[in-house]
């Protein structure tokens, strides 16, 4: 992302979301539920604060704020420090009415009481059919709540830069083996060039490349949590991308959306890259002079199935502690739905709407003229048809997050290797559960 785009684009999690509400997390029946009974409108006019990480939604919030002259809207971009930011908030009791959370990051957030229901609100309530199922499911808990509404998905796919490329006579992979052969065949043509890099310290992003080899990071069975980060799927992408980085076929000390990063692609030092939707706005918003030079293709695959990965996603999820929670659900329900706030969110800030209409929008189905009128979001569209949606995320995913990040950093030092980050993670994640009296065990 680029250093305005530093937000988490957490990953869209599964359909089964029913294991998260037994993951330790409040009960709906709570003080949540108490909260959503005084879904009552205001008498006057109200200001609503909305945290969020996206480029150019303040022109989002501003058209809003032009129909409803009522129901004002402050944004604040909290893209640096983004769930930081969240978390000394509620311990304050200062949370904004509306923040923007990854999907991933809503079981966590639920275990320290951060949501209120706004079931209790029918335009809440009946948004339900407005949006992509499994993405509901998750901004639900599978239960009766609502929590948050969905915002945006991130189907990943591969950006080529399809000039380098044919300079050296390189086929388009399909597969990671074909990637592999490529990166060879482009660093020996240019000892300066690498396909790709590797970000250690992105944790999201390789969740991504997990999740589409199908490599479950937990399931639920028998009233506990199962852990398997470090399956046998896990294993084949981390010792894939390890042998890279052994063979020093990517580069590991550029960090995603860092100024250095884009010096890199600047300089051709980087033939491709391995994203998703929303990163599309990065390059024509950061490299300009590339336009034209960038074409978007399937992300290469393990297996005949064509599974492709999902690396981001989030949702506007209703803060504990708001006191106008019917203009609250209003304008989170006009901000993820209405055909005109998700057309100027995608082209300002690359979302990839998670409204089903969004995805009929005109200009998803247009050339876009920095990818040489390629229509890219048909590609994105295909891929989201390949993602697992049976993937969970468990209720500490943070502090896994974090585990996997510190080991990945030793793993690309030359201390220890992906396979060891993947065992870190998987103890951290059995370690975290247990500190908050959650059930697990090691999984298969």
């Amino acid at each position: 992302m680029s250093s305005t785009v530093t937000r988490t684009r957490l990953g869209m999690a599964a359909a089964a979301v029913s294991i998260v509400v037994l993951a330790g997390c409040s009960s709906p029946e709570s003080s949540d539920k108490a909260s959503a009974a005084s879904c009552e409108p205001a008498k006057g006019k109200v200001t609503l604060q909305y945290w969020n990480a996206v480029p150019g939604m303040e022109k989002v919030v501003d058209l809003w704020n032009k129909k409803n002259p009522d129901i004002q809207v402050e944004t604040k971009n909290i893209s640096n420090d983004q769930y930081g930011t969240i978390g000394n908030a509620l311990k304050a009791g200062k949370a904004p009415d509306l923040a923007q959370v990854g999907y991933d990051q809503l079981p966590n957030l639920r275990t320290q009481d951060a949501f209120v229901d706004a079931s209790a609100c029918e335009e809440a309530a009946a948004a339900k059919s407005k949006f992509v199922p499994w993405t509901w499911s998750q901004a639900s808990f599978g239960d009766t709540g609502v929590f948050a509404l969905p915002q945006d998905t991130g189907p990943m796919a591969l950006y080529l830069r399809s000039d380098i490329f044919e300079k050296y006579d390189v086929a388009i992979p399909e597969t990671w083996d074909e990637y592999a052969a490529a990166a060879k065949k482009l660093h020996k043509a240019d000892p300066d060039l690498t396909i790709t890099y590797f970000d250690p310290n992105n944790a999201e992003w390789f969740n991504g490349l997990l999740w589409q080899n199908n490599a479950k990071m937990y399931g639920y069975a028998d009233d506990k949590w199962h852990v398997t980060v470090e399956s046998e799927q896990s294993e084949q992408v981390a010792q894939y991308w390890q042998q890279l980085i052994s063979d020093k076929l990517v580069r590991t000390d550029l960090a995603h959306g860092s100024t250095q990063m884009y010096a890199a692609y600047q300089k051709d030092q980087i033939a491709s890259y391995v994203g998703a939707s929303w990163g599309y706005s990065m390059f024509r918003d950061n490299l300009p002079k590339q336009a034209g030079k960038w074409t978007i293709v399937p992300m290469p695959t393990w297996g005949a199935n064509g599974a492709s990965g999902n690396w981001g996603g989030s949702t506007v999820a209703f803060m504990k502690g708001s006191k106008h929670l019917y203009e609250s659900v209003k304008f989170n329900t006009w901000l993820n739905t209405d055909p005109e706030a998700l057309a100027l969110e995608n082209e300002l800030g690359g979302l990839y709407p998670a409204a089903s209409d969004g995805l009929e929008l005109p200009s998803l189905a247009e050339g876009v003229p920095y990818y040489d009128n390629q229509k890219i979001f048909d590609v994105f569209a295909e891929s989201s048809k390949k993602v697992d949606t049976s993937f969970t995320w468990g209720p500490t995913q943070k502090t896994v997050n974090l585990a996997l990040q510190d080991a990945m950093a030793k793993a690309a030092a030359g201390d220890g290797t992906l396979s060891d980050a993947l065992t870190a993670a998987q103890d951290a994640a059995l370690k975290s559960m247990q500190d908050q009296a959650i059930p697990a065990a090691a999984g298969k």
